[in-house]
């Protein structure tokens, strides 16, 4: 209890810390490929992006063989029906062979602060689940806090509103959407990974009750823009379909395979010149853990907890040849078992700090090679490391 008391503060000081450096310096717009397929200016809009990457493992006494892999190759289609009603699409081929619909949603504004949106979306939860493309953020690989935790890139059908208040530089994002499927004949969460297996990503997602995401972004200080996301609601069971009403027993045990969840996000970015940082925190507090541990056999923590901090420089900063070059460092934290409940004793492997060193290199705004190396370690001792390599575009 006093470790994640300590981590909390951490986090929260750092968090804040990155606020407090901001000074004067531009504070440009930031668009992902949603965003940037809904202020497109034409009427049909095509784009893409990709991510290509070479992996090596590195275990001490043991010789691993090293994976290349197109990850993924996604290709973007907007359409603009009339000034206010548009249609954003992504459509996803992971690892050559997997097809996915990554969103798939229609906007209308009616205002510049009231957008209706409807379809599979992005759920709004911190800083890469959104701003996944490849070029937009330093290291190979994500960050595994978004993997284990969020988790990046999770996305899920709903309806909801979007905006945005220049005057007070602000944006908000409020959505009822479907849950996680936690259970439908077997559990699908578990300790390593939290929620990860239980995304419906819209592929014939079914829904015994619904859930809120939320958003709000603060843009009103040159260099930084804050964000705080919020997650609420039940996982979905597939034993509420056809429940009679009257059977205790059956209700019990539906109620057995659903957990509740609260999560909560707060994430930082920086830009000054050259120098650039950001930081994110998140908190997932999920009850009925114990429940359902008992019923699917799951090993499912009742809280999961992490944060990054990261810092990079771009050297060619104030050389005009259009390309960017920036070393990197990130400290990373996070643990899947922060707490847990009933007899399930907390696993000390889930609780993982990961350090990456490396750089990027941008040819072009849309286009950058990478190569990093990682240090893993766990509460229960090292895990190793892993040197990596890659491309990504977007264009």
């Amino acid at each position: 209890m006093k470790r994640n008391t300590k981590t909390i503060l951490m986090a929260t000081l750092l968090f804040f810390s990155v606020a407090a450096m901001a000074q004067n310096t531009d504070n440009s717009s930031e668009f992902n490929a949603a965003e940037s397929l809904l202020n497109s200016g034409s009427n049909l809009s095509i784009g893409g992006y990709a991510q290509i990457d070479f992996n090596q493992p590195v275990v001490d006494g043991e010789r691993r063989n090293s994976t290349l892999d197109i990850h993924r190759l996604v290709l973007l289609f907007g359409y603009r029906f009339n000034e206010k009603t548009s249609f954003v699409s992504e459509i996803e081929l992971e690892h050559v062979q997997e097809v996915y619909v990554e969103q798939a949603f229609m906007n209308h504004e009616f205002l510049p602060w009231l957008n209706l949106r409807g379809g599979l979306m992005l759920v709004p939860m911190g800083i890469q689940n959104e701003y996944h493309e490849p070029p937009t953020y330093n290291g190979v690989e994500r960050t595994n806090l978004d993997s284990k935790i969020v988790p990046t890139t999770w996305r899920e059908i709903g309806l909801g509103f979007a905006g945005r208040f220049d005057q007070a530089s602000m944006k908000y994002q409020l959505y009822v959407m479907n849950g996680f499927n936690g259970y439908d004949g077997a559990g699908k969460f578990r300790g390593s990974d939290g929620f990860r297996k239980g995304r419906q990503k819209g592929a014939e997602s079914f829904m015994s009750s619904p859930t809120v995401a939320a958003r709000v972004d603060y843009y009103g200080i040159r260099g930084l823009k804050l964000g705080a996301s919020t997650y609420l609601g039940k996982s979905q069971s597939s034993l509420y379909d056809g429940l009679d009403k009257d059977d205790d027993m059956a209700l019990a045990q539906a109620d057995s395979s659903v957990i509740n969840i609260a999560m909560l996000g707060l994430d930082a970015r920086y830009r000054n010149g050259g120098f650039e940082a950001r930081g994110q925190f998140n908190v997932a507090n999920v009850s009925n853990t114990a429940e359902y541990n008992d019923f699917t056999g799951a090993d499912l923590g009742s809280q999961m907890l992490g944060w990054y901090l990261e810092a990079g420089y771009d050297v060619f900063h104030g050389i005009q040849n259009g390309q960017r070059l920036v070393p990197f460092v990130r400290y990373e934290r996070y643990n899947t078992h922060a707490k847990t409940a009933g007899s399930l004793a907390e696993n000390k492997s889930f609780d993982r700090t990961d350090v990456t060193i490396g750089a990027g290199w941008w040819l072009a705004t849309g286009a950058v090679l990478k190569a990093d190396y990682q240090f893993f370690d766990t509460a229960a001792g090292s895990a190793g490391g892993q040197f990596n390599m890659g491309i990504g575009i977007w264009f």
